[in-house]
């Protein structure tokens, strides 16, 4: 009998191991626009582009971190999904946190910089209306918004009415969690804009704490580089995860579950563990060749050389004319181009063959340890 319940007890042990293994937390990660809405449009970068990279970032280091968290992307390519159906995902998952990631811009001659985070609520300014008018005007590329937005129209002020008298039982775990990724982003020097309210579609119909993340303005250049960057990108992930641990910790303690552990500080995250998120845009296709790429050989690569520019260009930029493993390397300011990478020389060779006919003066050059050896 004693062996019979020491058995069964047991049993019951590991039943209840196998549910706290399960992933309990769910977060849907929202990175705004894509698809044929470009979102705001850089000198060198597009919206879209810099929000889907950051998504992904930091999805990758909550998974990295958190077994019990489940992530969800609304999108994880360059496709348009309209704004009710992102806050349908979240709903559909019954997730525990909606992110939605986004990047900001100003009216020309505005040079605006920094960042800010919204909840939903009644604009209370006349500029966080206009960024509640420019992320809903989403909904216009949508062929049946009028019925589904029952007859909101995201450029009218008075439509705007309607989000004085909504409630919401999560605001207050909204606002804390948007408190937390402002002062994350002042502890690596980004200026604070503050937490906001806006009437936001995308945050409107969703059943969870909810915020809107607004990582910088496009319209200022030196911003705008800033969030083209690899080095970048990593630092504004970083600085959403280390709320999102915040946030964690804060349900936990108050949902009266157990912490294991202290939510894990950014001194832990290196940019290597940031440059492996899967299908970053621009990490997986366009790589500084003084990177990783060619970290571990001692061996000589070759590379054709295709073309030069004095900015850093996007992954979609035409001039690359649809061609993939396309790296860069920096020369005194001016960023260079090359296309493939082998030890062959015979392979290399092919490729300058095929590449001569897209870019005159195209030209092979040797690289080692991820630097250009003199020809």
């Amino acid at each position: 009998m004693k062996n019979f319940c020491l058995l069964l007890l047991m049993a019951l042990l590991a039943g209840l191991t196998d549910v706290q293994a399960q992933k309990s937390f769910c977060v849907v990660i929202d990175p705004g626009h894509g698809g044929k809405d470009p979102g705001c449009v850089g000198s060198i970068i597009n919206e879209k582009v810099i929000n889907l990279s950051v998504a992904l970032k930091v999805g990758a280091l909550i998974e990295k971190n958190y077994n019990d968290v489940k992530i969800i992307y609304t999108r994880k390519t360059d496709v348009f999904i309209p704004l009710d159906e992102r806050a349908n995902i979240a709903n559909r998952n019954k997730a525990d946190l909606f992110i939605s990631i986004h990047t900001n811009a100003a009216r020309r001659g505005n040079s605006a910089f920094g960042t800010e985070t919204y909840t939903l609520g009644l604009a209370n300014s006349d500029e966080n209306l206009n960024v509640a008018m420019r992320e809903n005007s989403v909904i216009l590329m949508e062929d049946d918004y009028m019925q589904k937005y029952e007859g909101f129209d995201p450029k009218s002020s008075e439509s705007y009415i309607i989000f004085e008298f909504m409630q919401t039982k999560h605001m207050e775990q909204s606002v804390f969690l948007a408190s937390e990724i402002q002062k994350s982003f002042v502890a690596v020097k980004r200026k604070n804009r503050g937490v906001r309210q806006a009437g936001l579609l995308v945050l409107r119909k969703t059943s969870m704490p909810a915020v809107l993340v607004e990582l910088g303005f496009i319209s200022n250049r030196p911003e705008e580089r800033y969030m083209a960057s690899d080095n970048g990108q990593n630092t504004l992930a970083k600085s959403i995860y280390n709320a999102f641990a915040n946030f964690k910790s804060d349900y936990e303690r108050k949902n009266g579950n157990l912490i294991s552990a202290a939510p894990p500080k950014t001194e832990v995250i290196t940019d290597e563990d940031l440059s492996d998120s899967p299908s970053s845009p621009i990490s997986e296709s366009l790589r500084d060749d003084g990177g990783a790429a060619n970290a571990k050989t001692d061996e000589i690569i070759y590379k054709v050389q295709i073309l030069t520019s004095e900015r850093k260009l996007p992954v979609t930029d035409k001039r690359f004319k649809g061609y993939s493993e396309i790296s860069y390397y920096q020369d005194k300011g001016i960023y260079k181009y090359t296309y493939g990478a082998t030890s062959d020389y015979n392979k290399i060779q092919k490729m300058l063959r095929k590449a001569a006919k897209d870019f005159k003066g195209a030209f092979i050059i040797k690289t080692k340890d991820g630097q250009r050896l003199p020809n």
